[in-house]
């Protein structure tokens, strides 16, 4: 006998204003796109004004630009110009993008200032051109977030839809910046979007694919940093080395995560105002650049060099002792500027370093290994990052060692560390965030199972509920109504039982028990005796 309600369950909640998202979100992507277009130009004229002295928009690096002893201080009046920008014009362009949209989603009902869309681009362009030992991926996230906020502002959008545009312009910002559209889903799906449910996946995959095939049509579709393609068979020793990538990574990314915020406490700890620290930590980056120019900048030929193995052991000491000390000092000062392509760099540096007593694979195979590892134990997002292996090179070959350096070094930054480089900073504020996601308890039990008996059919009242009902739908009715207890009707609208407040809670004791009791199921007899 089916119970009443029990043919309204469906195995999603998903209806049509999933396509009206989803329309809204194809468009935003392709703007999101042009944005990123618009920011890789931007750092260009700013890269070529501050250290070539001439209005090009043409990408280059400021390690190519002669070094003179005033070139300290060209990150300083970079920095001046973040912190006079996020004082006078909108203080959330600080930061690198991601942990701001986390906090926008989770906390803060997924509204963004507009004025973030635009200035976010302007200092980020500044603080790298100026020298800046960042990436152009977080700002274009951000941005792209902003933008996604601002149209779900602008339109009659609930806030979890509102929210899932404010995710599908992030993640369409990442798809176009690094062209890898599968990676920036995995990473809303890992760091963003805190749900698994159609009405925001498809969302955000319709704008992370139109971001990709626009990005294609005004940068190019050829890989961020190609390499050689990896052919040979993988044997059992490159998986062992795999794994010691794996743990050297997770234990590395630890230490920068606990370098930079205590740097942040630092930082506010310092008798003058927050203004003036972008340019503190810009003087960090001079000093640091002065000695060591490839240090400076985004880097993405740096990263090209590891992964072609085309680098020397000064390069790898330069990347992990002068990188490593200006992107902590400058980041920690909390200056505009994105971390992922720092942690790939770091990354690839370690993995180089480490390859030249690991197994042999394939050129620069250790370095492409070594920097998605690093980045998926400090950002805790092991998916996006062996799938960003995948399609920053366009080398498949390193699936399974990548795979296994990732997961492994997930684990054990999981294991040993409370918040990743991501949360850490909103812990410091007193907000809680769990990186967990499971199905909720209440959505296993319907509300038969736990209701109280009443003897006889009863009128039904015009509050009630199917006892095929989950016990989700029952708790939600109960929140609206401030009903501490709810009648239960069956099929034929006769009140057959009463659910309680307390009953709620017996999904979450069953949760509870099923989560902490061990027993043994199947128990071995010897062949002779019990």
């Amino acid at each position: 006998m089916s119970k009443s309600g029990a043919s309204t369950l469906r195995d999603y909640s998903a209806d049509s204003r999933m396509i009206v998202v989803s329309v809204l979100a194809a468009g935003l992507g392709a703007v999101c796109a042009v944005l990123a277009w618009v920011l890789i130009r931007l750092i260009g004229l700013a890269t070529n004004l501050f250290y070539f002295h001439r209005w090009a928009f043409v990408e280059v690096e400021p390690a190519d630009a002669p070094m003179h002893w005033w070139s300290i201080f060209i990150p300083v009046v970079g920095g001046l110009m973040v912190g006079a920008i996020a004082r006078y014009g909108a203080k959330n362009i600080r930061g690198h993008g991601m942990p701001e949209a986390v906090e926008a989603v989770v906390f803060g009902g997924a509204k963004v200032d507009p004025k973030v869309a635009v200035l976010k681009p302007v200092a980020t362009a500044i603080s790298i051109g100026s020298g800046g030992p960042f990436g152009a991926e977080g700002p274009v996230i951000a941005s792209g977030g902003a933008v996604g906020s601002v149209l779900g502002q602008l339109l009659p959008l609930t806030d979890a839809e509102r929210s899932v545009m404010l995710v599908a312009g992030a993640a369409a910002g990442m798809a176009a910046a690094f062209y890898c559209p599968l990676s920036a889903v995995l990473l809303a799906v890992e760091l963003l979007l805190f749900e698994w449910r159609p009405r925001s996946l498809v969302p955000v995959t319709m704008a992370c694919v139109t971001a990709a095939a626009v990005r294609r049509l005004l940068l190019g579709a050829a890989p961020i940093f190609a390499m050689p393609p990896t052919t040979v068979v993988m044997h059992h020793q490159a998986l062992v080395g795999a794994l010691a990538v794996g743990v050297v990574m997770a234990f590395l990314a630890i230490g920068l995560n606990t370098a930079i915020h205590w740097c942040e406490a630092q930082w506010e700890k310092l008798p003058i105002h927050w203004m003036w620290y972008p340019a503190l930590g810009g003087l960090i980056v001079g000093v640091g650049g002065y000695f060591f120019p490839r240090a400076l900048g985004v880097g993405y030929g740096t990263i090209t060099d590891f992964v072609n193995q085309d680098w020397t052991w000064t390069l790898v000491l330069g990347v992990l002792t002068v990188k490593v000390v200006i992107w902590v000092g400058s980041l920690s000062s909390n200056t505009a500027g994105g971390i992922l392509a720092p942690l790939l760099m770091i990354g690839a540096a370690s993995g180089a370093a480490m390859g030249h007593w690991l197994p042999w694979i394939s050129p620069g195979a250790w370095a492409a290994v070594g920097m998605v590892s690093l980045l998926a134990a400090s950002i805790g997002a092991p998916l996006t990052s062996a799938m960003l292996a995948v399609e920053l090179t366009h080398n498949g070959g390193l699936t399974l060692p990548v795979l296994l350096a990732c997961m492994t070094a997930y684990a054990l930054s999981a294991l040993l560390q409370p918040r990743s480089m991501l949360t850490a900073g909103l812990s410091r504020k007193g907000k809680h965030l769990s990186r967990e996601y499971g199905v909720d308890p209440l959505e296993m039990v319907t509300v038969g199972e736990v209701m109280s008996l009443v003897e006889g059919p009863l009128d039904a009242p015009e509050m009630s509920i199917g006892e095929g009902e989950t016990l989700k739908a029952a708790a939600e009715k109960m929140a609206l109504s401030e009903a501490e207890v709810i009648p239960v009707v069956d099929v034929a609208g006769n009140v057959v039982g009463l659910l309680r407040m307390m009953d709620l809670l017996k999904a979450r004791a069953k949760s509870a028990q099923r989560e902490g009791d061990r027993e043994r199921v199947i128990r071995m007899k010897w062949p002779l005796g019990r």
